[in-house]
């Protein structure tokens, strides 16, 4: 019986990355016996299959801050597994000479993913406290960041139907609310 294709398998960004991922595992493949092949081959591999993972975690989420992290530990992936291609040529334990077609595949994936983020809709996220997206440190900046906060839409993802979760306030540190000094 045929598995269905969830739907972030049918986006160019992953079709793509399955191409890194057929290239990165022949390369692994292809490595001479040497100590460092089995590293090699596992970091590669392994790369080739967080990207995918990232993509189908920056797609499961709609959250704009929540995709961005997605992109940049993908492209951080690809980084590693060009760096570890690269590495293999250079001490010359892959049989064929890999770089450029891995470049070659790595350009193709990196044109299609810039395609994907820029697809991502910067409106719809929520402040993070860690000043990564939204610079609160002036009063200005916070009430912008209240403003991009659509509470309505946000939570309107989750069911009616669902208990009652409390308001997150209640989870306050209630250190800071005794003024109680941090202990050594």
């Amino acid at each position: 019986m045929a598995r269905r294709l969830e739907k972030f398998e049918k986006l160019p960004v992953y079709q793509k990355s399955q191409e890194l991922f057929d290239l990165a595992d022949v390369i692994a493949e292809s490595l001479k016996e040497d100590t460092m092949k089995e590293h090699l081959a596992v970091q590669m591999c392994s790369n080739a299959a967080l990207i995918q993972a990232k993509i189908a975690g920056a797609e499961g989420g709609s959250l704009y801050s929540l995709r961005m992290q997605n992109a940049v530990l993908i492209k951080m992936a690809v980084q590693d597994m060009f760096n570890a291609v690269s590495f293999a040529s250079m001490v010359k334990i892959n049989q064929e000479d890999y770089v450029n077609l891995m470049r070659d595949k790595i350009e193709e994936f990196r044109l299609v993913f810039v395609e994907w983020i820029r697809g991502f809709d910067k409106t719809y996220d929520i402040p993070d406290n860690w000043a990564i997206r939204f610079d609160t440190s002036t009063p200005e900046q916070e009430k912008l960041e209240e403003l991009m906060f659509d509470e309505d839409r946000f939570f309107g993802e989750f069911n009616e139907d669902d208990e009652d979760m409390g308001n997150f306030d209640d989870f306050d540190d209630e250190d800071d609310e005794k003024g109680d000094e941090p202990k050594n």
